[in-house]
């Protein structure tokens, strides 16, 4: 797979109402990758406007971490 770039989670910015990362894509709109993506093991962030791509690299412990602490604030609010 050709990828535009290689980016760093950390770099990323992370919907919560969404649980989706976004980075800026060069066309002007966002690279995308949902938290279930992720955590199915899915590293391919794609531009719904354009035909580019990036690899996202992250620690698999790190997200489940997150995911944990999004149904805990999930879980809080609902109630």
């Amino acid at each position: 797979m050709d990828f535009y770039d290689q980016i760093e989670i950390e770099d990323m910015v992370f919907d919560q109402d969404l649980q989706v990362y976004t980075y800026p894509c060069p066309c002007g709109d966002k690279f995308q990758i949902t938290l279930m993506d992720l955590l199915d093991g899915s590293d391919v962030a794609v531009c719904p406007s354009c035909s580019l791509m990036i690899q996202v690299i992250y620690e698999i412990e790190d997200l489940k971490q997150m995911s944990s602490e999004v149904e805990d604030v999930s879980i809080i609010v609902a109630a």
